[in-house]
């Protein structure tokens, strides 16, 4: 079938229904949100062209096909641009893998606002409707980590129209048959999984009122504590079944999010995934040498959305949900078997999962359309929840499947598992043999974050007991099975309630195991998670205590040199919080020391 259009060449005359303008640079794969809606209009026959990193500083690439008949539909990319740009520390990254050839500065800090606005200088009463990843987590008042002030919705600052959250496919849908019918943008107010504006709310069912932007958005005591009020609230409704209708107060204008959508069945999942993608960048950018964001997914397979994990620093929650959504064996395969036929396969499936890859249904059965009655507890920490159903059956049966097709050597796990929920389930094991002889090649990269209990708390994530316990069993299933394989512990620096005793304590742990972190990840406050929420209040909003916060410079370097004491750049600030801390006795020769003392050699 061929890429969608991307200039007004290839349209042959006829007005597009809506134009999508992405940050990324046009990638047709189910991994890229861009590819998906626009495969999606297109199934239900709409003309989409595609506005991949327009020309920001003038008006000319959004005029490229005109004034399309029913939307324009932005999106800043499958990232939020200022995490793309941005390091932890504000560093300007050195490449984007999301553009030609890795070049960075082909897209705008606040990519979605920076196009909404060029659009609304050409066409001012085109409608406009954003969605992503970067519209999504900044659909109501945030903490903007890149300004360190609150922000408004990105609603306002885009003066966008409507605001699509969540993945969006039965949003965009219902947006562009309302549209056809000739209903104005304005009256799009009934859709599930979108936020609009306007300036009555006489007529909302039960709404529940936030706090206003006025209330939430100075760096006050009095408003850190309605932030962290406002947040709560948006957390506890974030779950389809139960979710209210949330309104917040600009000054007499309201943004209203409606509930989120109800999660795709199998069957829509499914169909989604067997859209005419042609599953490579456009070959347009064949000369800049490729769009590097598509290696790692080419050969690798969504096989569910959605996660009731609910990391506190993952912004998932807020994004796709708790509710798992899965495709069928039939259809995964089916789409494994076609890379059997691409000249570039080797093999070698790169990856089986999503969000995190061992939850193939949901969490309990609670979840059931008929009762509508997930609870507001998170299901996995600090300990698995009574109600929660473990089960690895469907997941093992499907990588075997995986593992039959002709021509596949390998089918590797490379999203993460939640080791916590395999340990639970009473046949685990047998899923934990699975992994480590078949899929997993030498090195396994597990998220255990840190090791004391009061952050892994503040984390939202199990005791490390729970950890070690799942360290004894790999390796003792490796063992069994003649292997020598080994874990990849991620950890987070500087996370909320992390102070340099808890620090030093993780690097005494890794000192003993011998383990040294090849990289390191500082806490990155970006939009829409709980634990972003903690470091900008200072406050823990599930129990309205206050919390410690690294944030001063010092701290979060010592944090996270502490991670990798041996590194000899890391010498003098992993002595000089040792001694800040009052721990010379890490300081000397003693198997158990982190650093030995230097000793000054005399001149000759």
């Amino acid at each position: 079938m061929g890429f969608l259009p991307v200039t007004a060449k290839e349209l042959n005359g006829v007005q597009p229904d809506f134009v999508l303008v992405t940050g990324d640079a046009y990638v047709d794969h189910p991994s890229f949100g861009a590819a998906i809606i626009g495969r999606v209009l297109q199934l239900y026959g709409y003309t989409v062209a595609v506005l991949a990193q327009p020309n920001w500083k003038d008006t000319a690439d959004f005029e490229r096909f005109g004034r399309p008949k029913l939307a324009f539909l932005v999106t800043g990319g499958n990232i939020d641009s200022m995490v793309n740009h941005y390091s932890v520390a504000l560093h300007k990254r050195k490449t984007d893998a999301y553009s030609p050839n890795g070049e960075l500065g082909l897209r705008p800090n606040r990519a979605t606002i920076v196009y909404c606005n060029k659009i609304r200088e050409v066409y001012k009463d085109v409608p406009i409707v954003i969605g992503g990843l970067e519209a999504s987590l900044r659909r109501l008042a945030h903490y903007d980590y890149w300004d360190n002030a609150v922000r408004r919705s990105i609603l306002l600052d885009s003066a966008a129209d409507l605001l699509v959250y969540g993945m969006g496919e039965r949003q965009i849908v219902d947006i562009a048959q309302a549209l056809e019918s000739g209903l104005a943008v304005g009256d799009l107010t009934f859709i599930d999984g979108t936020v609009y504006r306007t300036k009555d709310i006489s007529n909302l069912h039960e709404p529940i009122i936030l706090p206003s932007f006025k209330a939430v958005k100075e760096a006050t005591a009095k408003s850190k504590a309605e932030y962290a009020k406002s947040y709560m609230l948006q957390y506890h409704n974030t779950d389809c079944l139960t979710a209210k209708i949330l309104v917040e107060d600009y000054g007499g204008l309201y943004v209203v999010q409606n509930p989120p959508q109800k999660p795709l069945t199998t069957a829509e999942m499914d169909r989604i995934h067997s859209l005419p993608y042609e599953r490579n960048y456009h070959h347009m950018y064949e000369k800049a040498g490729g769009v590097p964001a598509i290696e790692e997914v080419k050969f690798s397979i969504i096989s569910n959305r959605g996660c009731f994990g609910s990391c506190n620093f993952c912004a998932l929650h807020f994004h796709q949900g708790r509710a798992v959504q899965v495709r069928s064996h039939k259809s995964i395969i089916a789409e494994a078997a076609g890379f059997t036929h691409d000249v570039d396969f080797k093999g070698y499936i790169h990856d089986v999962g999503g969000p995190t890859a061992n939850f193939r249904g949901s969490s309990c059965d609670r979840w059931r359309q008929d009762e509508a009655k997930p609870c507001k507890r998170q299901c996995l920490a600090p300990k698995p929840c009574p109600n929660l159903k473990t089960d690895h059956k469907d997941y093992i049966k499907l990588l075997r499947s995986l593992r039959e097709i002709p021509k596949v050597k390998k089918v590797f796990i490379r999203s993460g598992i939640r080791y916590d929920y395999m340990l639970h389930d009473p046949k685990g094991d047998v899923f934990l043999n699975e992994l480590c002889e078949h899929h997993i090649s030498g090195r396994l990269k597990v998220a255990p974050e840190h090791i004391s209990d009061r952050v892994l708390a503040a984390m939202g994530k199990p005791s490390f007991e729970v950890y070690k316990k799942f360290v004894q069993k790999f390796e003792r299933t490796n063992e069994k099975l003649g292997k020598t394989q080994y874990l990849v512990p991620y950890l987070i620096s500087s996370h909320p309630g992390s102070t340099l005793e808890d620090a030093i304590t993780l690097a005494e742990y890794l000192q003993s195991t011998g383990l040294k972190p090849e990289q390191v990840q500082d806490f990155y406050p970006t939009p829409g998670t709980l634990s972003t929420c903690m470091y900008y209040t200072g406050i823990d909003p599930r129990n309205g205590e206050k919390i410690f916060v690294p944030k001063s410079k010092r701290d979060k370097i010592a944090q996270r040199a502490l991670m990798q004491y041996c590194l000899p750049q890391n010498y003098n600030i992993v002595k000089e919080a040792l001694i800040r801390a009052g721990r010379k006795d890490l300081i000397g020769h003693d198997p158990k020391c982190l650093i030995r003392p230097r000793v000054k050699r005399p001149q000759l």
